[in-house]
C-alpha cells in the first residue's frame, strides 16, 4: 500500500502553473513527476468541486452545487472509506472540507483542531480565514504527518486563491503566491517522496483576469495535476471525477465503483 498526501493548491489555474512552478517542472523533466491539465467541473466554484475531489461525484449527482451549500457530502468521500478499513487520516485545510466531510456547519471552537477516531477525518488543522499563509498551512501538514503518520493527508492552501481574488490572474502578486507555493513544494516534497508517499498536486479550479472563477471559460476551467511516486502502472486522470479512484486505489481499497454505489455505507460511519 502506498500512503498518499493530497496537495490541493487553491485557484491555480493551468496558465500560471506552467509558468510559475519550476519545481514541479523539474520533476517532470527529470522523468519524477507525470502531468496533465484537466477541467474544472461545472460550476466551478470551490465546495462543490472539493465534493467531486472527494468522493468522485459531479456536482450536479451530489447536489452541491453552490459554495453556501453548507452540509456534509451526501456520498461517500475518500476519508470515510480510509477510516472505514482502518487507516488514520489527517488534513490540514480550510474549513469547507471539514464541513463536508467531519461535521456541518464548522464551529471553530470545536473543530479548528480535530482528533477524533470516530470522524472520517481523524488529526485535523482547519482554518477559516482565506488569508491563512500558505507557509503556515504547510507547516501545519508537516505537523500532522510527524505527529500521526498518517496513511492519507490532504495538504489544502488558499494563497493562490486570495491573491487571484484581490488581484486578478494577470497580477504578479497572483504569479508570486504559485512561485510561493512551488516552492514550499519544493521543500516539503523530498521529505514526502524518501518516506515513500504518493504526492498528487493539483487545483480545484482556476482564475481570471477579473479575480473570479464563476464563468465556464478556460481561464477558471484549466487546472493542473501532478503525480508523483505513485506506482508505474498507476493511471493518470481524464477528469476531476476520477481523482477519488485513483487515490483509493494508491491505498489498496475499494473499488471507486464502490464509492459511487454504495450508499448506505454513508450511514454506518
Amino acid at each position: 500500500m502506498k500512503n498518499f498526501i493530497f496537495v490541493l493548491l487553491d485557484g491555480l489555474g493551468a496558465g500560471a502553473a506552467r509558468r510559475c512552478m519550476s519545481c514541479l517542472a523539474a520533476l517532470e523533466e527529470a522523468g519524477i513527476a507525470r502531468y496533465r491539465e484537466l477541467a474544472t467541473m461545472l460550476p466551478p466554484l470551490s465546495r462543490p468541486v472539493y465534493a467531486t475531489l472527494l468522493s468522485g461525484q459531479k456536482p450536479a449527482e451530489s447536489g452541491i452545487l453552490h459554495n453556501d451549500n453548507i452540509s456534509l457530502c451526501p456520498i461517500p468521500t475518500i476519508f470515510h472509506w480510509a477510516r472505514q478499513h482502518g487507516l488514520v487520516t489527517a488534513a490540514a485545510s480550510y474549513a469547507w472540507i471539514s464541513e463536508l466531510c467531519n461535521r456541518a456547519p464548522f464551529v471553530a471552537e470545536r473543530d479548528r483542531f480535530t482528533q477524533d477516531a470516530e470522524l472520517p477525518i481523524s488529526c485535523g488543522l482547519f482554518y477559516s480565514s482565506d488569508a491563512y499563509p500558505d507557509d503556515e498551512l504547510f507547516r501545519d501538514a508537516e505537523w500532522l504527518r510527524l505527529k500521526f503518520s498518517p496513511h492519507l493527508l490532504l495538504v489544502h492552501s488558499m494563497g493562490i486563491d486570495y491573491a487571484g481574488h484581490m488581484h486578478g490572474a494577470s497580477s504578479s502578486t497572483y504569479r508570486n503566491a504559485a512561485r510561493a507555493a512551488d516552492g514550499l513544494l519544493a521543500r516539503y516534497l523530498p521529505r514526502w517522496l524518501e518516506k515513500e508517499y504518493a504526492v498528487l498536486v493539483t487545483s480545484d479550479h482556476g482564475m481570471d483576469i477579473e479575480g473570479s472563477h464563476c464563468d465556464a471559460t478556460g481561464e477558471s476551467r484549466s487546472v493542473p495535476l501532478w503525480l508523483v511516486g505513485a506506482p508505474q502502472d498507476c493511471r493518470m486522470p481524464q477528469s476531476q471525477t476520477e481523482l477519488a479512484e485513483i487515490i483509493l486505489t494508491c491505498l489498496e481499497l475499494a473499488s471507486p465503483t464502490l464509492v459511487k454505489s454504495c450508499q448506505c455505507v454513508f450511514d454506518r460511519l
